[in-house]
């Protein structure tokens, strides 16, 4: 057995281990380097604003600061529990977010899977830009053009005389939500399919086409199963954000008519927050979403790899 002595595998203490780890941070500096200006998006607007989870166990005053402010130990917490509109939040969170992953997950694979099926390289670059256009426009825009469109006085509901928009109608709100959802993020969300569906082995469609499978079959027993890992672990993060329903989306669209389906935990946070005052409350509201979302998270990492999956660790 070789040994590399630059790099011994045990003993020497502990300046042997820092003298091993500077070494390889030398050596691997322009790593380092490009992964430097994500370190410090993290540490500025991920780690370092997590000192505000304090509130949520303050009876937080803008006068007192974070630090200054008493002590108020579960009593946000419990108010929140009490509190029914937190509950209409809470239930319209989980409902719409379960719609997005049941419809709104499966859409980028399938349309992965059929752009990977076309073999003209001008159409299929043609069919991406078209596909991945709407993700670059903001909820504002978006949501000004749906107004527009869907209006039964000035949009294309007109001539079909309908009376009322969906954006009015409680019952039609969630499908529109998801649907314009679909519409504007599942061409980005190709992106990481189409890579791993590249670095798929180009033998064993060779080998599927001389046994004499369909390109259905090619598509069934060789390219989904090539890019199942890449699925798990997108649907696990995916579940991670089960408590994030889209703020943007759903503060553009919804209006009083809507409010029962139409709230969720984000607009919840930012009403009773930033327009009612109640910081500490708020906190805690999102707190919860929070460590709701981190357990989730966990749970389907153990259940990804219970099922033999690789998982995220």
């Amino acid at each position: 057995m070789r040994i590399n002595k630059a790099y011994p595998l045990s003993g020497g203490g502990i300046s042997t281990r820092q003298s091993v780890l500077w070494k390889l941070v030398v050596k691997y500096k322009y790593y380092y380097l490009l992964m430097l200006p994500g370190l410090i998006y993290f540490l500025v607007f991920k780690y370092i604003p997590m000192i505000g989870i304090l509130i949520a166990f303050k009876d937080y005053k803008l006068s007192l600061g974070v630090m200054d402010s008493a002590w108020s130990g579960m009593k946000w917490f419990r108010i929140l529990f009490e509190t029914e509109d937190f509950w209409v939040a809470f239930t319209n969170t989980i409902i719409i977010s379960f719609y997005r992953l049941i419809f709104g997950f499966p859409a980028p694979i399938i349309l992965a899977l059929l752009l990977n099926e076309v073999f003209s390289n001008g159409i299929k670059r043609l069919i991406q830009t078209i596909v991945y256009f709407p993700h670059f426009l903001s909820w504002v825009v978006l949501g000004g053009m749906m107004f527009t469109l869907l209006s039964p006085s000035t949009g294309i509901l007109a001539v079909f005389g309908m009376e009322s928009s969906p954006i009015m109608q409680p019952d039609n709100f969630r499908s529109l939500l998801v649907w314009s959802n679909i519409w504007k993020e599942a061409g980005w969300g190709t992106i990481i399919y189409l890579a791993a569906i590249a670095g798929i082995n180009p033998e064993l469609y060779e080998a599927g086409r001389m046994d004499g499978a369909s390109r259905f079959q090619l598509v069934r027993y060789v390219t989904i199963p090539s890019i199942a890992n890449t699925i798990v672990i997108l649907l696990i993060l995916r579940t991670g954000h089960i408590l994030s329903a889209g703020f943007d989306q759903v503060f553009i669209l919804y209006n009083p008519l809507v409010y029962s389906v139409a709230d969720i935990l984000d607009t919840y946070v930012y009403r009773v927050g930033l327009t009612m005052g109640r910081y500490s409350l708020a906190a805690a509201a999102g707190l919860f979403q929070s460590v709701v979302g981190l357990l989730m998270l966990l749970f389907s990492n153990w259940l990804a790899r219970r099922m033999g999956g690789s998982g995220l660790w």
